[in-house]
């Protein structure tokens, strides 16, 4: 049987932990639009139609040519100061996917480190080094196309410190019967960011010139570390502002969690746990297809829609405020079954998995079919995201269910996996659609279905609740 919640108390939205939710849903906020502020940038920057006769160059030997003359300005945008690159779709590939491994080499190491020695100073660490890389990358795209590959991986790195350590937080804050909900809160911010950066970041380009975007969003940052520093504590037994009873419902409800510190962690046990890979390859598949879209879709908007910088950044912020919308709604929704009994943890883990992994993909699966309609073919792109977020209340957050005494450890292997295959995706699209638009896009988009329905059979089959055995107290494995 699953672990039944042994209190239950209607969610205070006024509470001490709701107020931390909505924080750290402004620092996902954050993170995200310094992630994606490239993304619409580089439209701008690499603004083909600005100049004539490079396309043959950049094709004949795209990374080569950037490599050998990185500084190079093509000429200027807008603004008549901004510059423009020649930054073939291979050499951006490089460039997005560099974030991830930057975030990969983190992800496992900060995870545990917070485990052990809090979430809170390692978080605002991560938030502030990545808000002042971010000032820093329009000087370093003047510097050259390596230059931006080491400040994006570095910026990689301090982000995964930052997404990582979020679990050990609601570990410690997060009632059983509210998990869904606080952490779609706080998760939505990614969301809500991307719809804010994509929908704002053309105007800003158009108006200020592309530099600005990195320039708004990094300070935006820095005002974040602020509030982080000053307002999140690492559990509730220390937050001096937190009431009594708030205090006493949040420990009595994770009374039956474990709290002892550790020093080791079970990888012989972990490796053998199955539902733990069902999370993992979860995980992997999710991220395949969101990184598409969250690196791709104002470069597809802009080659197969023919729209320009400003139009393709508000359409493409469009598809993350349903994305926000669903993330927050599935939890809710997640959250009402549990507390009314109507489904068991592990079916409400699953079915949110389920309809997360296989709308999307259908959506996808369609996309190269309806190209020709406009309205249609947005109607889908808007649908992509908002499904895809629907896993937060699937495999997102199981591992707080399987072992809450790991889940920042966890969650770090687990975005690993979906960095990882971030990577793969971002590279593999580079290629696919700088060898033929038309043909390439569809290819990248029957292989993320396919990459989706494998992910979300393997979970269906092994997926679990319950506690493992080796993530109980009583538990002595060491690595």
């Amino acid at each position: 049987m699953d672990e039944k919640p042994s209190a239950r108390k209607g969610p205070d939205f006024c509470s001490l932990r709701y107020g931390l939710a909505f924080i750290m849903h402004f620092s996902n906020f954050t993170m995200i639009t310094q992630r994606v502020s490239l993304s619409i940038a580089i439209i701008a920057m690499v603004n083909s139609t600005q100049h004539h006769g490079l396309s043959n160059a950049s094709i004949e030997g795209p990374l080569v040519d950037t490599l050998n003359n990185p500084s190079r300005s093509i000429n200027k945008f807008n603004t008549g100061e901004a510059s423009v690159y020649e930054w073939s779709p291979e050499t951006q590939g490089i460039i997005f996917s560099s974030i991830s491994y930057g975030i990969i080499l983190t992800l496992i190491p900060s995870g545990y480190l917070a485990g052990i020695f809090g979430a809170k100073q390692i978080l605002g660490a991560g938030l502030l080094i990545s808000s002042l890389l971010t000032l820093f990358t329009p000087l370093a795209a003047d510097f050259g196309v390596i230059l931006v590959i080491v400040i994006r991986t570095v910026q990689g790195m301090a982000q995964g410190m930052a997404w990582t350590g979020q679990f050990t937080i609601w570990a410690k804050w997060a009632p059983p019967l509210e998990r869904s909900k606080l952490t779609s809160i706080a998760g939505s911010g990614a969301a809500f960011g991307s719809f804010i950066i994509l929908c704002v970041g053309g105007l800003i380009s158009q108006a200020l010139g592309w530099p600005f975007i990195f320039y708004i969003f990094g300070s935006i940052g820095c005002v974040c570390c602020l509030l982080w520093f000053t307002v999140i504590y690492d559990d509730p037994m220390h937050h001096p502002c937190i009431s009594a009873r708030e205090k006493e419902y949040i420990v009595s409800s994770l009374a039956q969690q474990s709290s002892s510190p550790r020093r080791s962690v079970p990888i012989k046990a972990m490796v053998r746990c199955l539902p733990l890979w069902a999370i993992f390859t979860g995980f992997f598949s999710h991220f395949w297809l969101c990184t598409i879209i969250i690196t791709y879709l104002p470069t597809y908007i802009s080659s197969v829609l023919h729209v320009n910088i400003r139009d393709s950044g508000v359409l493409s912020s469009l598809p993350f405020i349903a994305a926000s919308s669903c993330t927050i709604l599935g939890g809710q929704l997640a959250d009402f079954l549990l507390s009314r009994n109507l489904l068991r943890l592990i079916n409400v883990r699953k079915l949110f998995s389920s309809l997360g992994l296989l709308l999307p993909s259908l959506c996808a699966v369609a996309l190269p079919f309806v190209t020709s309609s406009y309205i249609t073919t947005v109607i889908l792109l808007i649908l992509i995201p908002g499904t895809s977020n629907l896993c937060d209340s699937g495999f997102i957050i199981n591992t707080l269910d399987v072992a809450p005494r790991y889940a920042s450890f966890l969650m770090g292997i687990s975005r690993g996996f979906g960095l990882i295959a971030g990577i793969i995706s971002s590279t593999t699209t580079g290629f696919l659609i700088s060898q033929d638009s038309v043909s390439g896009w569809r290819n990248v988009f029957f292989l993320s279905a396919a990459v989706n329905m494998f992910g979300l059979v393997f979970y269906l089959k092994f997926g679990q609740a319950e506690i493992q055995d080796w993530a109980k107290e009583r538990t002595v494995t060491h690595l």
